[in-house]
């Protein structure tokens, strides 16, 4: 399989990948083409998303998006699943998670994090090291939550909502589609689509615009 992403979480990804030992990754896809050729953990860097053809001719059929921005990731997976690649998800052996909680595919699940009983985890989402998503939460497609966040029961984070490292959300709250929670907050209250709510207890300091498409390369 490849990784898709050769920066700091793919870094990550890698670690995960060999720790849990399902799957072989053999090296990694970067939108930067001056660092083809170069290694990262021992693996080359092939080069751009061109060469992703090549490589399923050469029988590679799995890949996993290592990138923290939100929507980049969501666009890389679209494209790999264009370009035949399945798409899998990566667990910790360090993480607990529930037989009662759904998984989707392109799922990163660093070490310590604990996903409780009827938890939906959808597409492309990152629960970083040490974070708690607690029984019946849902968490929408591309999210990111970020180290030592707490999820409270029933809650929601939607889709490529960014929750900092170390907030907390409380039981039954949600974080709208597009948000971004500050490190450190604490949520008690719903925060708007593509709202910022900082501090504590949270408040909204902003509501952004929607933005176009990212570009990938």
């Amino acid at each position: 399989m490849i990784i898709c992403g050769a920066g700091g979480q793919g870094r990550v990804v890698l670690d995960i990948l060999r720790a849990e030992g399902k799957c072989e990754p053999v090296g990694f896809v970067d939108s930067s083409p001056d660092r083809a050729g170069q290694t990262v953990g021992g693996l080359p860097i092939f080069g751009p998303v061109n060469v992703l053809p090549k490589l399923r001719r050469q029988k590679l059929g799995h890949a996993i998006v290592a990138i923290g921005d939100t929507r980049v990731r969501q666009k890389y997976a679209e494209l790999l699943k264009e370009q035949g690649f399945e798409l899998v998800y990566a667990i910790h052996p360090t993480a607990w998670v529930s037989p009662t909680a759904t998984i989707g595919e392109n799922v990163v699940i660093a070490p310590h994090v604990s996903v409780c009983t009827d938890a939906k985890i959808e597409s492309s989402v990152i629960l970083n090291t040490n974070c708690v998503v607690d029984h019946e939460c849902e968490s929408g497609q591309g999210a990111h939550i970020g180290p030592g966040v707490k999820l409270g029961g029933r809650g929601r984070v939607g889709r490529c909502a960014w929750v900092g490292i170390g907030a907390s959300v409380i039981q039954c709250v949600s974080v709208g589609d597009y948000a971004t929670v500050g490190a450190g907050a604490a949520v008690i209250r719903d925060v708007p689509e593509r709202a910022t709510g900082v501090g504590v207890p949270a408040r909204v300091i902003k509501v952004s615009e929607p933005m176009g498409e990212p570009t990938i390369r």
